[in-house]
């Protein structure tokens, strides 16, 4: 039996927008309602934790309302040809409800929380107090962990380390196809992932901008929606 090819695909908000999240960027973008330096960097926590807490505790809640869309199914159903893995700067866990089976979660995931002290350099991030809470809420004084601190989302905020970068490095490094879509790939350091990728490697992106592939060298631009364009990246392989 022929081994299957490896097949990496970076997502980013544009494919769970068309299952009702709310994207960062754009019209109706999270930060339209909430300023990044609030509840997206260590210092938003240290100045109001209370806030942050509020913030993706709604965020959470939101997820529990939606579902996966056409274009995660598609995902899932390739792994029947292909190596799939799945490299997201998201963290909702649709990937993980269509039935993805390798994700490796760049910005960390909604629906876990750790305490405050561990996941750090200091534990070389380990995940043994991460907890996956769901969709329930956390408050100011809940708290975990051996020394019995503070909860907070399990997100990597702006100016934090990305621990699974290395991770997804390599497994870029090792894909006979790369696709892009749904991610404008202007965020660093996840936006130089693709630089990874082996000169044999075929890359394709979709994104309905017309220029969102223009710095991308050697790519096959499928301009749609993440939807309709799986779709056609699908037929195309």
């Amino acid at each position: 039996m022929e081994e299957k090819k490896k097949l990496v695909v970076l997502s980013g908000s544009g494919i769970s927008a068309e299952s009702g999240i709310s994207t960062f960027r754009g019209g109706n973008g999270l930060w339209d309602n909430e300023p990044v330096e609030a509840v997206a960097t260590i210092e938003g926590w240290y100045r109001d934790p209370a806030r942050v807490i509020r913030f993706y505790n709604e965020r959470r809640a939101q997820l529990a309302s939606v579902k996966p869309n056409r274009a995660h199914i598609i995902l899932k159903e390739l792994e029947e040809r292909f190596c799939v893995t799945v490299v997201t700067q998201n963290v909702d866990n649709l990937h993980e409800r269509a039935g993805s089976s390798d994700i490796i979660h760049l910005h960390g995931e909604l629906t876990k929380v750790r305490p405050v002290d561990c996941y750090t350099e200091q534990d070389f991030y380990s995940t043994k107090y991460v907890t996956d809470i769901g969709y329930s809420p956390i408050g100011l004084g809940d708290k975990g962990g051996p020394h019995n601190t503070q909860l907070r989302p399990h997100i990597v905020w702006f100016g934090e380390q990305v621990p699974n970068l290395e991770y997804a490095a390599r497994a870029v490094s090792e894909a006979d196809i790369l696709l892009i879509v749904g991610t404008s790939m202007q965020v660093y350091p996840a936006a130089g992932l693709y630089r990874y990728a082996p000169s044999r490697c075929r890359i394709y992106m979709i994104d309905p901008d017309p220029a969102a592939a223009a710095h991308v060298s050697n790519v096959i631009h499928i301009q749609e929606t993440a939807t309709v364009g799986m779709e056609r990246f699908r037929d195309m392989l």
